[in-house]
C-alpha cells in the first residue's frame, strides 16, 4: 500500500530533496511551500502535489491540513520549514526576532496541532521534525535560531512520550552544515559594530569553500527516510559529519565543559 509523507518548506534545499527521494520511493508526496507557483520540477513528477503554504499563517495551515487529511491518509509529516537568523542578540530588531521564532517555532506547533487528531484516529503516523546542531548546543550569533531549535527538540521530546499511547512517533533529525544555498537563500543576517570580530570569525563557516565541505542536502534526506521508515522508538538522528563531530564531543565532555571551550575561542 503507498504511503503518504506531507512536507513543509519543500521548495528548496532539504525539502525538495527530500520530496524527490520520497517520491523516488514510492511514496506519495504532498510538498508544501509559500510560492508554488515558482516550482518547476516537482509539480512535473509522478505521486506528488504541491500545495501553497505559508506556515506563518495560522488559518491557512488549518485549511489546508483539513483538506488534506479529508481527502488522503498521511503516515508521515516532516515539519522542515524554516530560515536562520544570525547575529548577535544586541544586532537583532524585534520584527527580526518575532517572525524568526513564528516561523522555526509556532510553524512546527501549528502543524502538528492541526495532524495529531488525523494520526489519533488512524492509531498510527510519525512527525519528523528538522532542528539542528544548534538545536542540540549554543553558538555565538545564533541565540534565538538556537532559542527555536532548542524549543522543537523540547517540544518534540514532550509530545512523543504524549502521542505514544496513540502509536503516534515523533523524531527529530538535527542536521550540522550542509551544500544548499540556505545561507543567501533563508538567512537573515543583523550587524553592530561592538560584535564586528565575532561576526567575522563566525562567518567564515558560511564561507564558499567551508559549505562545500558540508554534508550533502541528498544525503540529509536519507536520514530523514531512514527515520520514517526504520520503525525504531528512536528520538534524535544526528545528521552530517560536522554535527556528530560536535554532538559526540559534547556528550563526552559534558554541556558545560563544552560551553566554556566556545567561551574561549571567541574571547577577543
Amino acid at each position: 500500500m503507498q504511503k503518504t509523507i506531507f512536507i513543509t518548506g519543500a521548495s528548496s534545499g532539504l525539502g525538495k530533496s527530500t520530496a524527490k527521494l520520497f517520491q523516488s520511493k514510492g511514496w506519495q508526496v504532498i510538498a508544501t511551500m509559500r510560492n508554488p507557483e515558482k516550482e518547476t520540477e516537482l509539480n512535473h513528477l509522478k505521486n506528488v502535489i504541491v500545495l501553497p503554504l505559508d506556515v506563518t499563517n495560522s488559518g491557512q495551515i488549518d485549511a489546508v491540513i483539513k483538506n488534506i487529511t479529508e481527502q488522503y491518509s498521511v503516515d508521515v509529516v516532516l515539519n522542515n520549514a524554516g530560515y536562520g537568523l544570525i547575529g548577535a542578540l544586541e544586532s537583532l530588531e524585534n520584527h527580526q526576532i518575532e517572525r524568526q521564532i513564528v516561523t522555526n517555532l509556532f510553524g512546527v506547533i501549528r502543524v502538528s496541532k492541526a495532524f495529531v487528531p488525523h494520526f489519533r484516529e488512524k492509531k498510527r503516523g510519525t512527525f519528523i521534525n528538522i532542528t539542528s546542531t544548534f538545536g542540540l548546543m549554543g553558538f555565538p550569533t545564533c541565540s534565538i535560531y538556537s532559542a527555536t531549535k532548542f524549543a522543537v527538540d523540547g517540544f518534540s521530546e514532550s509530545l512523543a512520550s504524549e502521542l505514544i499511547q496513540f502509536g503516534i512517533q515523533v523524531k527529530v533529525v538535527a542536521p550540522g552544515g550542509m551544500q544548499t544555498d540556505f545561507t543567501a537563500r533563508s538567512m537573515d543576517i543583523g550587524q553592530h559594530e561592538a560584535y564586528e570580530k565575532l561576526t567575522q570569525e563566525v562567518s567564515k563557516g558560511y564561507s564558499e569553500e567551508q559549505i562545500s565541505n558540508y554534508t550533502k542536502a541528498e544525503d540529509v534526506a536519507k536520514i530523514i527516510y531512514e527515520a520514517a521508515t526504520d520503525n525504531k522508538s528512536q528520538l534524535r538522528y544526528v545528521a552530517g559529519n560536522d554535527a556528530n563531530s560536535l554532538y559526540e564531543e559534547r556528550l563526552k565532555l559534558g554541556a558545560e565543559t563544552q560551553v566554556q571551550n566556545f567561551k574561549t575561542m571567541f574571547t577577543f
